[in-house]
């Protein structure tokens, strides 16, 4: 069994969230549908400057503040780590898709894809509704 540390972003922008599709899905348990921008930490990393990283990396965008949100422990053949993240903007900065992606776009939070288009199962869905949902409870 392998430890695995990850750090995904949610990126908010005008009532909009930032999803991609990555270009190798072997890298990703064979999954072709969309996520949020997500990547293993590097060692020694801290799990907010992976955050950011992540971002730069592969859409091109570095003026989002990162804020943790909460952090997922996934058990199974490895164990995963997960710490999500939240960001915004004021408006959505059209992202520069790296190598790694196929597509990165901005999806309406009230039109976003149906969990059949989402990687395991919709999980990004989860995460983005209980980000806004903890948001909102802070409101």
């Amino acid at each position: 069994m392998q430890i695995k540390l990850v750090a995904d972003v949610m990126v908010e922008a005008g009532g909009s969230v930032l999803l991609v599709r990555y270009s190798q899905p072997e890298k990703y348990d064979d999954q072709t549908g969309w996520f949020l921008p997500d990547g293993f930490l590097l060692h020694g990393e801290h799990p907010e400057e992976a955050a950011r990283r992540i971002l730069v990396e592969q859409v091109g965008i570095d003026d989002v503040d990162v804020t943790l949100d909460h952090i997922e422990s996934m058990d199974g053949d490895d164990w995963h780590m997960m710490f999500h993240f939240r960001g915004s903007q004021a408006a959505a900065e059209t992202p520069r898709p790296s190598d790694a992606l196929v597509e990165a776009r901005w999806f309406p939070v009230d039109a976003l894809p149906p969990p059949t288009d989402v990687a395991h199962e919709g999980w990004a869905l989860a995460v983005i509704e209980r980000i806004r949902g903890r948001l909102a409870a802070r409101r």
